[in-house]
């Protein structure tokens, strides 16, 4: 049987799909004027709830004021008063459960300083264990690069040194400070007046620019009385063995260059103790350098 498409139905069909859609615009305006109206009860409801709580608390302040003047004019006593100060009750938390609260509300700067304080420990002992630990140090002041680049140069003065720490080796280190430049020199000060380093080497002229004084110094003519090489304070490298012991032309040697051993009771009481601790240390190491040189 074929369909009935006729204009008339069609008609029919779509008077019907307007009237639905009209149906659910009317619906959904009238849902929204009934949540416009919860909303405005609502407001209202909590309006007139606030005015109440406003009324009452001025009504109290009233009422409190009535009350404080008539306690004032002797009408009533305070204990007739019914205002009291109202305290907080303090209630007494176990230890555990304070260490609990304490870490809870400050736990994101306890987080913080446990990592800094981490971070730190590590670099520490990072510092530690990768840093050498000399059996003894020596203070260079010299600028003399044919000297401190000889082949054999801390090979000689390590020989001439023990095994103070009992690590198994014999090492030697230097502050080597001195600098031409005047303004270095006060940074070059900081090490060498370092409590853990007595044994001087390099020129005399460059030493005086450091040390305001040759009494920083022990009297090494009293020491080696019979030393050709010895000059009050220093000992003169020139003409020793000195050029041979380092694997170094001795044309390279200049006229004034010494070597010297700080007197540890020449600095303030404070540095003295640790100074002469390592004085008694490295005196027969200096004592041996000077015996072998002058030969």
């Amino acid at each position: 049987m074929a369909k009935n498409n006729s204009p008339k139905n069609d008609e029919e069909k779509l008077d019907i799909e307007n009237a639905d859609i009209n149906t659910n615009i009317t619906l959904q305006k009238k849902r929204e004027e009934e949540t416009e109206r919860q909303q405005q009860e609502a407001a209202l409801l909590k309006a007139q709830h606030e005015k109440e709580e406003h009324e009452e608390y001025e009504k109290k302040l009233h009422d409190e004021r009535i009350e404080l003047l008539r306690m004032k004019q002797g009408v009533i006593s305070e204990e007739e008063s019914s205002i009291h100060e109202e305290k907080e009750e303090k209630t007494d938390l176990p230890f555990w459960k304070k260490v609990g609260n304490f870490f809870y509300h400050n736990k994101w700067w306890l987080g913080i300083t446990t990592v800094f304080a981490a971070l730190i420990i590590v670099l520490v002992i990072d510092l530690v264990l990768s840093n050498p630990h000399p059996d003894m140090r020596m203070i260079l002041l010299t600028s003399n690069k044919k000297i401190k680049s000889a082949s054999e140069f801390n090979e000689f003065f390590t020989d001439q040194c023990e095994d103070f720490n009992d690590n198994g080796e014999v090492l030697v280190s230097f502050y080597d400070v001195y600098s031409p430049e005047k303004e270095d020199n006060f940074i070059a000060s900081t090490y060498v007046t370092s409590t853990d380093a007595v044994i001087v080497l390099g020129e005399k002229s460059s030493i005086e620019e450091i040390y305001d004084s040759e009494d920083v110094f022990a009297d090494l003519s009293s020491l080696y009385p019979d030393d050709p090489h010895v000059n009050g304070r220093f000992y003169y490298l020139k003409d020793t063995d000195f050029a041979h012991s380092i694997g170094l032309d001795p044309k390279y040697i200049p006229d004034d260059m010494v070597l010297a051993i700080r007197d540890p009771s020449t600095v303030n009481k404070v540095n003295q103790v640790l100074m002469q601790k390592t004085y008694d240390k490295d005196f027969p190491v200096f004592d041996r350098i000077i015996k072998s040189l002058s030969k």
